[in-house]
């Protein structure tokens, strides 16, 4: 029984590495490009470390993935190959008609990937909630607002900005997106560390204003890894709502739980579960 449980716990990071490096085989067969092997096994090969380690209740487990892919995309793919992978990154490729860097990025992880794994790039791979996990609130110490409209103003925001320089017909448009990346991940941390000590809560920056959230939640929904809930364990004690950092009802495990689409799979719930319930 404990060898079966044991097993249990690799698989989900194996058949997350499998789909990762399935992507990673196709792209780079079919773009003919080196790159997109060595990109997505990297970051699949990075996510299934952390869930792993989860799984083994090592303690700073999503922290290792997130430091591994957060520093990789802002500092390589970001910074030295000036690749804009923040939204108006998206916009741009879109617009442009090429399915390249931005592009696929949003397909894999933001668009169709929440489909298998939901939130999880928010937890283990983000670079903007990577610097705020390093925050002090970890848990939030206020109610959670009412400000998730800020979310569509700022999705709207980069597409607006996009779509004028493109009908402005600026030239230097690389130039431009590069340095939108740079201003843009500046705005962000500033909000975002802003946000954390005024509101105590290291994601609020996540749960109101980025403009990911926007493909992100609506995919969550139908999310094939989920937390869940075993209802003869659960002794309704509070302890999993009390810690987790999206303010989501770990108790509920239909799909209209409250705050289902933000869960990120940090599995603080589990950590503290007094009965194991949840899993």
């Amino acid at each position: 029984m404990k060898k079966a449980a044991e097993i249990k716990k690799i698989i989900w990071p194996v058949l997350l590495w499998l789909v990762f490096e399935s992507i990673a085989v196709t792209l780079w067969l079919t773009k003919q490009n080196l790159f997109y092997l060595f990109n997505f096994t990297y970051i699949g090969t990075s996510v299934a470390i952390g869930i792993f380690l989860v799984q083994f209740r090592y303690q700073h487990a999503r922290r290792v993935a997130q430091l591994l892919v957060g520093t990789y995309m802002l500092v390589y793919l970001g910074l030295l190959s000036h690749e804009n992978m923040q939204m108006e990154g998206f916009w741009y490729y879109l617009f442009t008609g090429v399915f390249e860097a931005a592009t696929i990025h949003y397909a894999v992880a933001k668009i169709f990937g929440p489909l298998v794994f939901g939130r999880g790039w928010c937890g283990y791979a983000c670079w903007t909630a990577m610097i705020l996990d390093f925050l002090p609130y970890k848990v939030p110490q206020k109610p959670r607002k009412k400000w998730g409209a800020v979310r569509y103003i700022t999705f709207v925001l980069s597409f607006v900005f996009v779509s004028a320089l493109f009908l402005a017909q600026v030239n230097h448009m690389e130039r431009i997106m590069f340095w939108a990346f740079l201003i843009g991940n500046g705005l962000y941390y500033m909000v975002g560390i802003a946000l954390a000590f005024v509101l105590q809560d290291n994601r609020a920056f996540c749960k109101y204003v980025c403009p990911i959230t926007v493909f992100l939640k609506p995919m969550s929904y139908f999310s094939l890894l989920r937390i869940r809930c075993d209802e003869s364990k659960c002794i309704s004690c509070g302890k999993c709502k009390r810690v987790c950092p999206m303010d989501v009802d770990m108790t509920d495990n239909s799909r209209k739980r409250e705050n289902g689409t933000e869960c990120i799979l940090c599995f603080e719930c589990a950590k503290v579960c007094p009965k194991g319930a949840l899993k």
